[in-house]
């Protein structure tokens, strides 16, 4: 088959199907133990479809690198379910793992689309559609305080360029310092109970999302020395500030007084407090 001559795309802002690519990957986080179910039950590999679906991964496909990564963040997000060893996890890991096949079509689909004909693109994005026929979201849920989720989740990359800032530096060894004062105990408790509102309000994979993308933020090399903080100091201020992500993110489901107890070490890094509202 002939390939679709495209021109250059060099970010995803400049995709033309840049819609679609935004409603599959928001809608990641907020995919339910049903809808794996029937992504796994419309999930086909036929010869045409393999063929396709290489092409959709050619190297000279739009963006791929950023396709490749999209596939990593989604093994880690149902990580859980793939194992199936958590308590948590109703759903057969073999469900769990062909529903991915259809899942990591569907994002290979939607940046390829340029590239596929219309029939290819069509095929891939079947078992997606089968559940999903629209985008229901263009950006992941963070629940009643999502403005301080982002605000917070915005501000940790910051930490990361303290070797040549020095507002920044200030700020993580005043988040050091309030860890070092910290009844673990206590904290451990507020997070424990934070994890089951995630659990009973069905997030836990929103919560996954937030982690690693905290994670990703901290863990970036600087843009001036290309240093690379990860020592235990670091590790610590990390999980503070992921804790706090989290605390924000059932913040409805669970007391004040433990959502304060995870977010107050980092509350420098939260410009609006939560009762102000988003």
């Amino acid at each position: 088959m002939a390939r679709r001559r495209i021109a250059t795309i060099s970010s995803l802002d400049e995709h033309p199907n840049l819609p679609e690519i935004v409603g599959v990957l928001a809608q990641l986080p907020h995919v339910s133990d049903s809808d794996l179910i029937r992504l796994a039950d419309s999930w086909r590999n036929t010869v045409f479809l393999a063929e396709a679906r290489a092409r959709a991964l050619d190297p000279d496909s739009p963006l791929v690198l950023e396709v490749l990564a999209a596939f990593e963040a989604v093994q880690a997000l149902f990580a859980d379910d793939v194992c199936g060893e958590a308590e948590y996890v109703e759903l057969d890991p073999e469900v769990t793992s062909v529903a991915l096949k259809a899942i990591r079509d569907a994002i290979a689909a939607s940046y390829a689309e340029p590239l596929l004909s219309r029939t290819e693109h069509a095929g891939l994005m079947a078992p997606w559609r089968a559940v999903y026929p629209t985008a229901l979201v263009d950006e992941p849920d963070l629940g009643e305080h999502s403005g301080q989720v982002k605000a917070l989740l915005s501000a940790m990359p910051r930490l990361a360029t303290r070797c040549h800032d020095r507002e920044a530096a200030s700020l993580y060894d005043e988040i050091l310092r309030t860890c070092m004062a910290l009844d673990e105990d206590v904290r451990s408790v507020a997070r424990d109970e934070a994890w089951q509102a995630a659990l009973l309000t069905n997030r836990r994979r929103v919560w996954g999302l937030v982690r690693r993308s905290g994670a990703e933020g901290i863990g970036r090399f600087c843009g001036q020395c290309r240093t690379r903080h990860d020592d235990d100091d670091t590790m610590r201020v990390l999980s503070l500030c992921l804790d706090a992500a989290c605390a924000l993110l059932v913040a409805d489901a669970i007391d004040d007084n433990l959502v304060d107890v995870l977010t107050l070490p980092v509350q420098k890094l939260i410009p609006l407090q939560r009762t102000s509202g988003d």
